[in-house]
């Protein structure tokens, strides 16, 4: 593509890097407090990551789709990628090592971050061709409020809503009631289907910045920058009355990130397109393959705690058991090294891959 950004490069493969991270500690017993989801309200570091990447996806948005039509062969096109994207995700949620290597029908989870990026992609690539910047605006506002309003004001059956973690809280009452046992936990689903309509506008956002990043303005990084202040500020303000929350994905939540999103983004403008600074390959050769390497990533970790090598310890088990804890670490550093290590191959396998010219598009 010409004309790339860099900087969009090297952040959505940051993003992967960090989402692999992040899910792959040596044991979840023992992980520092930034490398760990806010226990409900609030956010933490790792909180950020898939915000960042639905926002980096409506970024690519743009440069992928500027120049197309609202036309059947395009709507094609971005089914067929949405499409895939779910059904790896549901793949991946069905998948043992037990023949028929399918689990039973009611324990396979149906949301999920593939399925959640699928949908979030579908309806922001669709809603870019149809409506300028303008109409987005009124769009992603519109989302936000409505969202605000469905979890605040609707009762469920009778009871008051809520926002924390309970059964008359509007989201976790629809999943429950429409997934059932499919869900990732009895009671909730941090990719449910209500909280997808503040994560498009996720991506939304992520729009506005693809368009002032694909525009022909001299004040790219001031406006980057603006914006991000502003989506952090406005985020916090809102979070007095609409709690940032990433399970459920509140519109302050949406706000926040989107803010911090753009914050880091212009940083890494400013130091690979403006000062033209050698930084982050290693993360451009992540991000030209991301979807490939986070779902080859997902299945292996998968599959290393399945597979037992002893009858007892599973492969993920005795890797850190036996490599990683030594007396003179503590065990979170040995499972936050666990976690490098891991990120640390796949980055050296999205290298290869770019390398050798191997590029998997789903």
């Amino acid at each position: 593509m010409k004309n790339r950004i860099v900087a969009v490069d090297i952040f959505r493969g940051l993003t992967i890097v960090l989402m692999i991270l992040v899910n792959t500690p040596g044991t979840w017993s023992n992980v520092y407090a930034p490398l760990l989801h806010a226990s409900w309200h609030g956010y933490t570091p790792t909180d950020l990551v898939f915000p960042f990447f639905l926002f980096i996806v409506g970024t690519s948005i743009v440069f992928a789709y500027k120049n197309k039509t609202a036309e059947a062969a395009t709507y094609k096109k971005i089914s067929i990628r949405s499409l895939k994207l779910i059904g790896l995700g549901l793949f991946l949620g069905a998948f043992t090592i037990s023949f028929p290597f399918i689990k039973e029908f009611s324990a396979i989870r149906f949301p999920g971050v593939l399925q959640r990026i699928g949908v979030v992609f579908f309806f922001a690539s669709i809603l870019f061709l149809n409506f300028d910047w303008k109409k987005l605006i009124a769009i992603a506002a519109a989302l936000l409020l409505g969202y605000w309003a469905l979890m605040t004001l609707i009762p469920v059956e009778g009871v008051a809503s809520t926002l924390e973690r309970a059964p008359n809280n509007f989201a976790n009452y629809l999943d429950v009631k429409i997934f059932g046992s499919h869900n990732y936990k009895p009671d909730y689903d941090p990719e449910g289907l209500l909280s997808t309509l503040p994560a498009i506008v996720s991506s939304l956002l992520g729009i506005f910045t693809g368009l002032v990043l694909a525009s022909d303005r001299k004040d790219k990084l001031k406006l980057m920058v603006v914006l991000g202040v502003a989506f952090v500020v406005l985020g916090h303000i809102w979070d007095l009355v609409f709690p940032i929350n990433k399970a459920l994905w509140t519109s302050s939540f949406v706000l926040v990130t989107a803010g911090w999103a753009n914050l880091v983004l212009a940083l890494i403008y400013f130091i690979t397109d403006e000062k033209k600074i050698q930084f982050g390959s290693i993360f451009r050769y992540a991000g030209a393959n991301a979807i490939a390497v986070y779902f080859l990533s997902s299945f292996i970790t998968k599959l290393f705690y399945l597979i037992k090598v002893d009858g007892e310890n599973s492969i993920h088990g005795w890797l850190f058991n036996t490599v990683y804890v030594h007396d003179f670490m503590s065990m979170k550093l040995s499972s936050m090294l666990y976690g490098l290590s891991v990120a640390a191959f796949y980055c050296l396998l999205a290298y290869i891959m770019y390398k050798r010219k191997i590029f998997i598009k789903v």
